[in-house]
């Protein structure tokens, strides 16, 4: 019996495509429309100390992220605030994403919000839950974040995954089908890391076999999953 011979793969080649975390990457959607609000409204914010909260995969760090780029913001991790660091406060807004995650320096981040509103400048915050659900000791800081204004934002809805999924498709200058973004919205995981995975999946796979992204290929990619 003769075999016949194996069909050919193509290796996909790393180009390393890199997120986009500017505004204008930012896809609208009513889940980040408050917090978009934010962005684009800024400087004039509701209270220094502003918290945007959202699950994991929401897109808390892209809407950071674009502020950042947006504001110059210097950028500090919740673990350790050093006392040098709080002398940034007085030369513009200051970004500490993931607040919520352990350990927090709480004598650092109470003198850090002391030095913002003194210098009149803002501190934005991102965290997965509420500064009320923090586990936080220190009086005064529980003072000083109850002053906090907090935006909420939800799970991507189907509009913003789909609107994210096409973008992604569109930055590697690939063309799918309306019908196979709206095959994965239904299916995906609902993150915009998700998206970002499947996409660089549904890229890899669609090269190396020299074929279309199609509702089968994304079904074998989301299975996979």
């Amino acid at each position: 019996m003769t075999l016949a011979p194996r069909r050919p793969q193509q290796i996909p080649l790393d180009l390393a495509h890199r997120p986009a975390t500017s505004r204008d990457d930012l896809v609208p959607g009513t889940s980040i429309r408050p917090a978009l609000h934010l962005i684009d409204t800024y400087p004039d914010w509701p209270a220094p100390v502003v918290v945007i909260v959202g699950p994991c995969g929401a897109g808390k760090t892209h809407l950071a992220s674009a502020w950042q780029k947006m504001t110059g913001a210097a950028s500090l991790a919740i673990a350790g605030i050093a006392p040098e660091a709080l002398d940034w406060a007085e030369r513009g807004p200051i970004l500490v994403d993931d607040a919520d995650r352990a350990p927090i320096d709480e004598t650092g981040l109470f003198h850090l919000i002391n030095a913002i509103r003194s210098a009149g400048t803002h501190l934005l915050l991102t965290a997965v839950t509420r500064p009320a659900a923090w586990p936080i000791e220190l009086p005064d800081l529980v003072s000083r974040l109850r002053a906090a204004a907090v935006v909420d934002i939800g799970e991507p809805d189907d509009m913003l995954l789909a609107g994210v999924l096409t973008k992604l498709f569109s930055d590697r200058q690939v063309e799918v089908d309306p019908a196979v973004i709206q095959y994965l919205v239904k299916r995906m995981e609902r993150s915009l890391e998700s998206a970002n995975d499947i996409v660089e999946r549904l890229d890899a796979a669609a090269l190396a076999r020299k074929s279309r992204i199609t509702r089968a290929l994304a079904a074998e990619v989301v299975g996979e999953l």
